[in-house]
C-alpha cells in the first residue's frame, strides 16, 4: 500500500487513481499525517499544493515533513512535494517565470523513476518556483524552464519531480508505475 500525502492539490485524486491501478492507496491530508500510523505503507507520495514556498512561512510544512530525515522507505515528491523534499535536505528556493504548460524534460542521469522512457519526454508543468539540488541528491532531469526538474537521493530511495506526472499522459503514468515498482523492490529487499 502506498500512502498519498495530500497537500491540497486538485490533482491528488489523479495520483491516487493511477497508483491504484498497481497497488492499494491511502490518501491522508498533510496536517493529519502521522508517520507512525502508517507502518504498513510500502512508500509515500507527497502531492503538489496551491502554496508558494517563497511567499509563505515554510516552517509548519517543514515540521510536518521532519519524518523524512529518518525515513528508509521510498518517497516521491511531486511539485510542492519535490520542493519540500529539497528544503528538508537543505535546498534553496527561488521564484522563476510561470510554467503551466507542456515542457520537454531531458533525463540526464540514470534513475529508476524513468525506466522504459525516452531521454526526452513531454511533461506537464504547473509552478512558478523551483529548488536547488541538495548536496545528498543527484540531478536527474532538466528542462529549458527549470534546472531541477527531477532529483534523487544518493543513498535512500527518495525522488523529487517538479513536473506533474499525474496529468502527463502515458509517460507520466509510467513514472508513477515505476515508483510503485521501486516500492515493491524495496519491500522485497527488506524481506530477504
Amino acid at each position: 500500500m502506498i500512502v498519498v500525502i495530500d497537500c491540497g492539490s486538485s490533482k491528488t485524486p489523479l495520483i491516487e487513481s493511477i497508483v491504484y491501478e498497481y497497488m492499494d492507496t491511502r490518501v491522508v491530508p498533510l496536517f493529519e499525517f502521522q508517520r507512525e500510523a502508517h507502518s504498513d505503507a510500502l512508500g509515500f507520495i507527497i502531492s503538489g499544493a496551491p502554496i508558494l514556498i517563497t511567499e509563505v512561512d515554510t516552517e509548519p510544512y517543514l515540521k510536518q515533513f521532519e519524518w523524512i530525515k529518518t525515513e528508509e522507505k521510498p518517497v516521491l515528491g511531486i511539485c510542492f512535494g519535490h520542493q519540500m523534499l529539497g528544503l528538508t535536505f537543505g535546498a534553496l528556493s527561488n521564484r522563476q517565470r510561470e510554467d503551466r504548460d507542456w515542457q520537454t524534460v531531458e533525463i540526464i542521469a540514470d534513475c529508476p523513476l524513468f525506466n522504459k522512457l525516452p531521454s526526452e519526454i513531454e511533461l506537464m508543468e504547473d509552478h512558478c518556483e523551483a529548488v536547488s539540488i541538495p548536496k545528498d541528491f543527484i540531478h536527474t532531469a532538466v528542462s529549458d524552464a527549470t534546472v531541477n526538474e527531477a532529483m534523487m537521493h544518493r543513498e535512500k530511495p527518495f525522488y523529487g519531480v517538479q513536473f506533474h506526472p499525474e496529468v502527463s499522459g502515458n509517460h507520466g503514468a509510467v513514472i508513477l508505475e515505476n515508483f510503485v515498482h521501486i516500492c515493491e523492490q524495496y519491500e522485497r529487499s527488506q524481506s530477504n
